[in-house]
């Protein structure tokens, strides 16, 4: 799943074209497509105009927050982290009944812990490990749960080794460029 800025699927939409992947659903301000780990790879590194390059773990509908909690606990995050692993989580939501990110935050990491301490039968998790940004976003009562593989935003890459802030953020910039046929 690759969020990009409104406006600019199409631009994407041809970029993961040409690098040869299949498009399952192009929505406002985001793209899946199919692909395996080569894919992920090949997509954080060409794709100019993505924000970044998220893994959809899964999705299911929930309009209450116990739907919210079963839905994220029947992910088998066993198998997707290490007993050690940070997680923290960063959510969205759009046009949902459940429209707090801050409690959507607490009730998935509520319920990612639950499932993880009845797999590893432990009762605290030091979080000391590698990172794992978890994304969650909630679009018209859908929730979509996506691991990111890109760290830092796509669009804080490239020759600038500081921080301060860019005229023109990089993505918008090779959209514009890519738009102009130049």
């Amino acid at each position: 799943l690759v969020p990009c800025h409104f406006g600019l699927e199409a631009v994407l939409k041809k970029e993961i074209y040409d690098l040869g992947y299949e498009i399952s659903k192009v929505e406002d301000g985001r793209i899946t497509f199919l692909g395996d780990e080569e894919a992920i790879c090949r997509a954080n590194i060409f794709l100019r105009t993505a924000e970044r390059i998220l893994i959809k773990i899964g999705s299911f509908h929930a309009e209450t927050y116990e739907e919210l909690f079963q839905g994220v606990k029947a992910i088998e995050w066993e198998k997707l982290l290490p007993e050690d692993a940070r997680f923290p989580i960063r959510a969205k939501c759009v046009k949902s009944t459940l429209m707090s990110p801050s409690d959507v935050q607490k009730i998935a990491k509520r319920a990612m812990v639950e499932r993880m301490k009845s797999a590893y039968g432990l009762d605290w998790f030091d979080e000391t490990g590698v990172l794992f940004q978890i994304d969650i976003s909630i679009r018209d009562d859908m929730v979509t749960v996506c691991m990111d593989s890109s760290g830092e935003p796509l669009s804080k890459r490239g020759y600038r080794t500081w921080n301060g802030e860019a005229p023109l953020r990089e993505t918008l910039a090779a959209a514009l460029v890519l738009q102009s046929g130049w």
